[in-house]
Parts: structure tokens; sequence; C-alpha cells
């Protein structure tokens, strides 16, 4: 599955060791296969106060009772913002997107015009500290040209710690001297003019464009038993 080798691939970007801010969803699960493979020292915090959660399932929601059991703390959200995020101690920021710009800002508030949107999504929620406070940012979301736009409708988080957008197609990192999304990682079977056709804007790429590793079969495994968990 292209979404499998999507989480995979977001998994292979935490080291063992990192502190990382979780957001549910797909940075969930890749953050949870990070943990049983390759990185079991990963600290997840999620906003609702659990640190160094350890779930035994995919959590549903920030409040799912799953992070609870076996973490290290539970703290009032206003500690983890204040005390871990916002003093600098998170290494990664792992986030999903609604719409996502060339700049790298991000929009889970509204498609449409705020006042009179086509659609209200759930907001900020911690977004837009962890994209202010985290060192890295990293977002995972699939590749849509309705989501990936020349300018988003709306800038729930600043686009400006964004390092890398990990898709179900490719990579885009941040050139930070042109301040924008540059492609430099193709999955297998996906051409450059696949990614141009899912954009809204006029893509550049990188010199040398790499070919992201086919995800193993453990890794495709154990991300098969997390899904399954309940």
């Amino acid at each position: 599955m292209a979404s499998d080798a999507m989480v995979v691939a977001a998994a292979d970007e935490l080291k063992d060791g990192d502190v990382v801010f979780v957001g549910i969803g797909l940075p969930s699960l890749a953050c949870n296969l990070a943990r049983a493979t390759h990185a079991p020292n990963v600290v997840l915090i999620y906003e609702s106060g659990t640190v160094d959660t350890r779930p035994t399932r995919i959590p549903l929601s920030i409040g799912d009772p799953a992070l609870v059991a076996g973490a290290a703390m539970i703290a009032p959200m206003t500690d983890v913002f204040q005390m871990i995020l916002q003093r600098g101690h998170i290494d990664v920021g792992f986030l999903g997107a609604a719409q996502i710009d060339k700049h790298g800002n991000i929009n889970t508030t509204v498609i449409g015009d705020y006042a009179k949107p086509k659609v209200r999504l759930p907001g900020s929620g911690g977004a837009a500290d962890i994209g202010a406070h985290a060192k890295r940012v990293l977002v995972v979301t699939t590749l849509d040209k309705r989501a990936f736009r020349e300018r988003v409708d709306f800038v729930t988080t600043p686009g400006n710690r964004v390092r890398r957008v990990i898709t179900d197609k490719c990579m885009l990192d941040r050139d930070d001297q042109q301040d924008e999304l540059v492609l430099t990682a193709l999955f297998p079977g996906v051409t450059e003019s696949d990614v141009r056709a899912s954009v809204s804007w006029d893509l550049r790429s990188a010199p040398t464009v790499k070919t992201v590793p086919v995800a193993s079969a453990e890794s495709t495994r154990i991300l098969a038993n997390l899904r399954e968990a309940r």
C-alpha cells in the first residue's frame, strides 16, 4: 500500500532517543512504528499531557485512555506546552495537514473564506505551538492537488520550521534560501511528472532526486499489527 510506504518513511525519520510531539492519525502511527522497530527509546508526547506514552494500540484521539497506560507522566496540558515544548525540549514535531502551501504553511482551520467557509476543520489544537517551538517539524499527508496549494486558505501553522513533507508519492524538503518546498525523493514507480500534476504551484526539483527505499517486510508486518490492534 502507498500509505504503508509513507508511514514507514515517516517512521525512519526518527532517531532513537528523540523527544517527539505527536499528532493524531498518520503521525501517531509513524511514531509508534518507530518505537516498535529501530527507536525503542523515542519519547512520545501528546498534547493531552501524556509524556513518554507507550500505547498498546494506536490512539483514536488525544483523549484516548490508551495513552495513559504505561506513560511516564500525566501532566496538565499547560505544563506540556510551557515546560517542555516552549522551553525547547522537543526534537521533532509530527503534524498532519488539510492544506499545505509551497512555503510549508499548514491549514487545519477552514477550506474557503474564513467568514463563510466551505468546510470548517478542527483548528490548530497544538499545531501552531508545535510549529513554532519544535526544533524540526515533519508533515505527513497524502499528495493531492486540492491539499497542496500555492497559498493555503488559512495559515494555522506557519511553515518556517517545516523541514520535510512526507507523502504517499514523494518527499518535499524546505529550501531556506528560496523559502519553498522542493522535490527531493520519489517513491518507487512514481515520476516527477506524477508529483507535479498533484501540486498547485510550479514545483522545483532538487539537483538530485533520490528514490525512497522499499519498506522492509518486517516494518510492513509490524505496521499491519499496529493497525489491527484494538
